[in-house]
């Protein structure tokens, strides 16, 4: 757990250490560096974790007693060419951040609870700022998500990367009641209405895309200054990726008590594959989701990527959120009740469409 660079070695074996430093591994610096994780670590602590930082594997004690038919519910993800953007501007300490809050929304939309959460870092030479910054991103993530960091990985692999460069990825486990689960398929229906749930910009995907049109096609810098932004091109496709998983429980807890009817039918993360991809997943084979353009106004990042960037506009939504990060399905009844309950917990919220006889796909116009 938490482990740096390669088997370990005894601290009588200088030599090989020494040699081992000399062929890009230094296991003496990564100990070092792991020395710190404890402080880091402190407030992302839940009572269900047992042992220390340092083990060979993390361990959770999964409280049975919150849940008459426990399911975990797990998912494993990275944030893909995003980091171009954090090596560009020099800025390691959202990335953590944004994986975290990315796998917690990969959860929420059934329903589940964070219970942990572990990472994995690979780079080639490791540069303790760096590591720090990355790790300090993860800790803010699961302390403000509920969600324990009880493990990861750093491996120190020279020659493997580009020089100033790492890749990130982590796997969450959740927990979720099986009476409880969003399954969206079995309880979608016609006349539903459908929420969208602001972005905070691109979030974790589309990157290899919007850095095409904006760094070739535009010719603009990470550092340049854009007016429409209000700063720097590079903070803006920095913006953490939302973390709607306390919402969600939020709503859970307010519109699907027990034993009455669902307030809250289903949720889709708006991820890769942007709307024409991730809503088909909770859709009934014979109902669509027509998702209105103009029920929202788009944030000038996304104006901007649609204006110049020459894309067909269909496939903007397949690819960015558009500025929409999270949708939920839900009933005429509570449509209005949902809404002003997702804005008065501080998110912006509109309704976007509704649920119509279809063949399970999502289709914006």
């Amino acid at each position: 757990m938490f482990t740096v660079g390669a088997p370990c070695l005894h601290y009588r074996h200088v030599k090989k250490q020494k040699a081992y430093a000399a062929a890009g591994v230094d296991i003496d610096l990564g100990n070092r560096v792991k020395n710190t994780l404890p402080q880091l670590l402190a407030s992302t602590h839940r009572p269900e974790v047992l042992g220390k930082v340092g083990g060979f594997g993390g361990l959770f004690a999964l409280n049975l007693r919150k849940h008459r038919q426990p399911v975990l519910v797990s998912s494993v993800d990275g944030v893909g060419t995003k980091l171009k953007i954090a090596f560009a501007m020099d800025r390691h300490d959202t990335i953590g951040e944004d994986l975290v809050n990315h796998c917690v929304n990969d959860i929420a939309v059934l329903g589940a609870e964070p219970l942990f959460f572990l990472d994995y870092l690979g780079t080639g030479t490791l540069e303790p700022h760096v590591f720090t910054d990355i790790i300090r991103g993860f800790a803010r993530g699961c302390a403000a998500n509920g969600c324990a960091l009880i493990g990861g990985e750093t491996a120190q692999m020279p020659g493997f990367y580009q020089k100033g460069e790492y890749d990130v990825s982590g796997t969450i486990v959740g927990v979720v009641d099986k009476s409880r689960m969003l399954t969206g398929q079995k309880t979608v229906k016609r006349g539903d209405f459908v929420i969208g749930i602001a972005s905070s910009g691109l979030h974790t995907n589309g990157y290899s895309l919007a850095r095409k049109i904006l760094f070739e096609t535009l010719g603009l810098k990470p550092k340049s200054h854009v007016a429409e932004l209000g700063g720097t091109l590079g903070d803006a496709l920095l913006a953490v990726h939302v973390s709607y998983g306390p919402l969600v429980q939020k709503l859970i807890k307010k519109f699907n008590p027990i034993g009455k009817p669902l307030g809250l039918k289903a949720l889709a993360h708006i991820t890769g594959g942007g709307f024409v991809d991730n809503l088909p997943r909770i859709l009934p084979a014979k109902c669509d989701a027509l998702i209105r353009k103009d029920a929202w106004e788009l944030p000038p990042l996304f104006r901007l990527l649609r204006d110049k960037g020459g894309v067909d506009e269909a496939e903007l939504y397949q690819v960015f959120n558009m500025g929409i990060g999270m949708t939920a399905v839900v009933p005429e009844e509570s449509t209005d009740a949902v809404l002003r309950f997702i804005r008065a917990a501080g998110h912006e919220a509109w309704v976007i469409g509704g649920i119509v006889p279809g063949q399970g796909l999502c289709r914006v116009e």
